[in-house]
């Protein structure tokens, strides 16, 4: 390993964990204590790090045996949306907690992979982990995921035996009840006959079960039209949002319920455009609740508990990397509310949390 080499993997460690020893880093480099100590000094010379007796510490630190942050990996699909407000909350819990959070985005479950190899690369003491591929299709993740070495909680995902050959910790929202719950508010309002829109992504199918609890517990004479609608880069919907629409007034639809926001958002404009109103016409529910409250008509939303299921992921892991790793493993379901705006047409900004309202 070239010398420029070396210095950028002891730089990233001390960026993460506060020190190294020259010890450790002599047996992980595969050279001798003396090359590391050069390392060292050449590093300090420059400025990049403080030498001290046994190794180095980040820049500013008095003393290698301070106490050093932990360093939590947290591998997400992508920055976008959703992901960000998971992100939010667990960096605030972070702060709380005194805790570094490293990031990486796999954008497909072909990178993630790698992108756990560089965590360990650089040292994580765990990681927080949502993969790109969904419940409904473990044999994608089956061949590495039982394999990470990393202490790990699973974020909305929930991989377990037999189709994956371990158990997870994991924290997720419970997406049936998140659609059971949109429907339910419809029904209140009177609307009978339903009909959903849902991308296809990993959340569709949990949204789809929704679908049909709702309409065993509200006792449908008509069952929900769910429509899977693919999701393409260009994000024109327009085609397909008409057909689902007609769809909808061909059966007298009144009440329907899209994942996602945006798509929802796009929905209201294509009936607009058709000159039928919202909510007086139609009622609109949309489910993710990120950009929701900013669509030209307000949108009625279910909301997962994003903020909380990044903070409690990272709470989880943290009580298996401070002596509780023999407890069992935690299988976490959260509760999503309700945020209800105009795109239904009653009182505006009532909260609906566990059916019950919250002014």
């Amino acid at each position: 390993m070239l010398a420029d080499q070396r210095h950028q993997m002891i730089l990233e460690r001390v960026r993460l964990h506060g020190r190294v020893k020259a010890t450790e880093l002599a047996a992980e480099l595969g050279v001798s204590e003396i090359t590391v100590r050069r390392d060292l000094n050449d590093l300090h010379d420059a400025g990049l790090l403080t030498r001290v007796h046994g190794g180095a510490v980040r820049k500013g630190s008095e003393r290698l045996g301070e106490s050093a942050p932990r360093a939590i990996g947290i591998i997400i699909p992508s920055r976008l949306h959703y992901f960000s407000d998971v992100l939010l909350g667990a960096e605030s819990a972070a702060r709380g907690l005194g805790v570094r959070l490293v990031l990486g985005v796999s954008g497909t479950q072909d990178l993630e992979p790698d992108q756990i190899a560089r965590m360990e690369s650089l040292g994580v003491d765990g990681l927080l982990m949502t993969t790109a591929a969904s419940d409904y299709e473990p044999e994608r993740v089956a061949s590495w995921l039982a394999d990470v070495r990393l202490p790990t909680v699973l974020v909305e995902r929930s991989f377990g035996y037999p189709a994956i050959s371990r158990e997870f910790d994991y924290v997720r929202t419970d997406h049936p009840y998140g659609a059971a719950i949109a429907f339910r508010h419809l029904h209140g309002l009177g609307h009978r006959k339903f009909a959903a829109g849902l991308l296809t992504t990993p959340t569709c199918q949990w949204l789809e079960l929704g679908c049909r609890r709702a309409e065993a517990e509200l006792g449908l004479e008509d069952p929900v039209d769910v429509v899977r609608i693919q999701q393409v880069p260009s994000e024109d919907y327009s085609e397909v949002l008409e057909e689902f629409l007609e769809r909808g007034l061909a059966r007298g639809v009144r009440g329907y319920f899209l994942h996602n926001d945006t798509l929802a958002a796009m929905f209201v404009d294509v009936a607009t455009r058709r000159g039928i109103r919202v909510p007086q016409d139609i009622a609109v529910i949309a489910y993710d609740d990120v950009t929701a409250g900013f669509a030209a008509v307000p949108l009625t939303a279910v909301a997962p508990p994003k903020k909380h299921l990044g903070a409690a992921a990272l709470a989880q892991l943290m009580r298996r990397l401070t002596g509780a790793r023999d407890e069992p493993v935690s299988h976490q379901a959260f509760l999503p509310s309700l945020t209800v705006r105009d795109s239904c047409g009653v009182e505006i900004g009532v909260v609906i949390e566990n059916d019950r309202a919250i002014k």
